[in-house]
């Protein structure tokens, strides 16, 4: 089969490789007929190489149509429609049980001391293949993929469930949004954009969404989000004081993560990393990287007294200075993690089969292109080029 496949710091390149199969009575292989390339996927084509093998398989935002199962598979059979989930995860282990489905006893990377297995993220989630490809093999096919109508709708109505909109919808809820409550996002990206209307619908009184590129901007504001063009703020948190009777937001979502403009220094670190030989550069990532910060910290400084800051945004540094003082001083909560996608599915299936597209899910890609064309995708992508917001790949032509 053809595949998206990683070949080394900013190059990936389409491949012929192995067809998967069922290798365990747990599994599922399914056809993918789309697949998008995600802001993470963004971190292993620049930052953390030293985790990966050329030929690694990415992507972790797929669906598709089940070809085969397993002997223990049940809820899905050959023809059903289905997302794949990005965590790996059993569904009836201690962590499942209770909605953390991201830390499944069954899967978890314990060799590298993580969570649970992922799709095509590198050797700190098992290195298993990822969805950018023709063919997917799903373990834990007995728990993962969700079943979606088979109903003619374009799969992006769909195709977010596997990430995008699970990962907003957490980053809402761990943001704790109080009654009659004021929101800033940071970053405009896929989650950015549906955090900022997740936040909307349930609720909250005010939702601002701070980003530095034109196209994001407009597509928020489409959804009636209040912007911050950030190359016309010189002081963020100085502007949301002024915008919210002298207090701040009392949540401030990070949808932005280890790749923050405004970082010169962090930055050049992780590009030193990147480029180094792997038995140097993963012990430095793992006991010494640092992140560019910028945007949590500007989170931390924007929020009000006593308010939360969520973090959805990737960060991957072991050695990040945090100001303590700071956030203690102004008795803060932080939340964060991947999302349990899982956890949340009941809660966001009916919004996406609703005729009426509630939170707008066919109106966030920006592209759909060929498998083939992946490589230039990534590279526009990582640009905001053409006003590249979210890219799905379809493998079918």
């Amino acid at each position: 089969m053809r595949a998206l496949t990683w070949q080394g710091h900013e190059k990936v390149s389409i491949e012929d490789v192995p067809d998967p199969r069922i290798q365990e009575p747990t599994d599922a292989v399914i056809e993918v007929t789309s697949t998008a390339i995600c802001g993470s996927d963004l971190h292993l084509y620049s930052v953390l190489g030293a985790f990966l093998d050329p030929g690694d398989v990415l992507g972790h935002e797929t669906m598709g149509v089940v070809r085969e199962v397993g002997a223990d598979v049940h809820h899905i059979s050959p023809g059903d429609r289905v997302v794949v989930p990005f965590p790996i995860a059993c569904g009836a282990c201690w962590m499942c049980s209770r909605g953390l489905q991201t830390q499944c006893e069954t899967t978890q990377t314990r060799a590298q001391g993580k969570g649970a297995a992922l799709f095509g993220y590198t050797k700190l989630y098992g290195q298993i293949p990822g969805g950018q490809a023709q063919y997917l093999r799903v373990p834990q096919a007995q728990y993962g993929p969700i079943l979606v109508p088979d109903d003619g709708e374009p799969d992006e109505r769909y195709l977010y469930l596997s990430d995008v909109l699970p990962t907003a919808w957490q980053a809402v809820e761990y943001a704790g949004v109080p009654e009659n409550a004021t929101v800033l996002v940071l970053g405009l990206g896929p989650v950015g954009q549906m955090s900022a209307r997740v936040a909307a619908h349930r609720g909250a009184e005010q939702v601002f969404a701070a980003d530095r590129v034109p196209e994001r901007l407009e597509v928020a504001r489409r959804h009636g989000i209040r912007t911050i063009d950030l190359r016309q703020v010189d002081d963020l948190p100085e502007a949301m004081r002024e915008l919210t009777g002298g207090r701040g937001p009392d949540a401030v979502i990070d949808a932005v993560g280890m790749e923050a403009h405004g970082s010169p220094v962090a930055e050049g670190i992780q590009k030193l990393a990147d480029r180094m030989p792997d038995a140097v550069a993963q012990p430095m990532m793992k006991h010494a990287g640092v992140d560019r910060l910028a945007a949590l910290h500007t989170a931390i400084s924007t929020v009000r007294r006593g308010g939360t800051v969520s973090l959805s945004g990737v960060y991957g540094g072991a050695a990040d200075p945090m100001p303590l003082l700071e956030m203690f001083d102004k008795q803060l909560t932080v939340r964060m993690g991947q999302a349990n996608v899982h956890r949340w599915v009941p809660d966001l299936l009916p919004l996406v089969t609703d005729s009426a597209d509630p939170l707008g899910v066919l109106d966030l890609r920006t592209h759909r292109v060929s498998l083939e064309e992946a490589p230039a995708a990534y590279e526009m992508f990582q640009k905001k080029d053409d006003g590249c917001i979210k890219v799905v790949l379809d493998p079918r032509v």
